[in-house]
């Protein structure tokens, strides 16, 4: 018997609760994608597309823990790796065309 399967609270183990705490992430991750695509100004894209990419970081190690599956901490760990050079990349991108994140 793991810690995932000990009881926590009213009946619900502790995967199921990391699987309730990764779902609200996901509806976190929906009200960010709009800010992503609505933002008024070229900062809050990037500061949205940064906070999707951490979102997804934590949801991928959450299923980790929740489904017993390492594999998906590695995916986890190489998906932060990009999401920093993304947020880089664009940060240099917007200061060479003039504008000052």
């Amino acid at each position: 018997m793991s810690v995932v399967d000990t009881a926590l609270v009213a009946g619900y183990t502790v995967g199921e609760f990391l699987l309730f705490a990764a779902a609200g992430f996901v509806v976190l991750a929906i009200g960010m994608l709009y800010r992503a695509v609505k933002g008024p100004t070229m900062q809050d894209r990037v500061l949205a597309v940064n906070v999707l990419g951490t979102n997804t970081v934590v949801i991928l190690a959450l299923l980790a823990a929740a489904l017993s599956e390492p594999t998906f901490l590695d995916i986890a760990l190489v998906y932060a790796l990009l999401n920093f050079l993304m947020a880089i990349a664009i940060s240099k991108f917007t200061v060479e065309r003039g504008g000052v994140l």
